[in-house]
């Protein structure tokens, strides 16, 4: 009987030492370990991209443990955690579910926390949030003015007026 350890960070950028410590601790025979860059566009491939997670059943034998710090490093969803793990049965998949929506509720306070914290600093002058991105204004009129004669024309072709038109429709 191992035990098997699973570790993943989110960003290139974050640190695995923190579960490392934990791995340790519980002292796992083999950790399986990844660092990945999870943003909104390619979170649809969040649950499948994930070449460590999915080398681990391969190491992974009967009477052996799957340690991980928290099932939020498995999964950020329910739906996400019933796509990974296979659960044959009917109480099994209902053990995962309800430890899955712990999990997100968990998430879900500590962007909430997250939140609340930074309008208390914003109230009280210590969070400026980010710096403003420089803004070419030349070239930012040049586009409005090619859009807005876009606008025009369209409203000619069809004989309606530009007040009619979406602010981004076009030709």
């Amino acid at each position: 009987m191992s035990k098997i350890g699973y570790i993943r960070v989110s960003t290139e950028h974050q640190e695995t030492a923190r579960q490392q410590e934990i791995m340790c601790d519980y002292q796992v025979d083999r950790i399986f370990s990844e660092k990945l860059s999870v943003s909104t566009q390619n979170a649809s491939l969040f649950a499948t991209d994930r070449p460590q997670l999915r080398a681990s059943p391969n190491y992974v034998r009967e009477g052996d443990t799957l340690y991980i710090e928290s099932i939020s490093r498995l999964g950020r969803s329910t739906k996400d955690l019933l796509n990974i793990i296979d659960t044959d049965t009917p109480s099994g998949k209902f053990m995962l579910t309800v430890f899955a929506a712990l999990s997100q509720l968990e998430r879900e306070q500590l962007k909430q926390r997250q939140r609340e914290g930074i309008e208390i600093a914003k109230a009280q002058g210590k969070y400026t949030g980010r710096k403003p991105i420089e803004i070419d204004r030349t070239r930012f009129g040049q586009l409005y003015v090619q859009e807005h004669h876009r606008q025009g024309i369209y409203a000619e072709n069809w004989l309606v007026g530009k007040h009619l038109l979406p602010p981004s429709e076009g030709v």
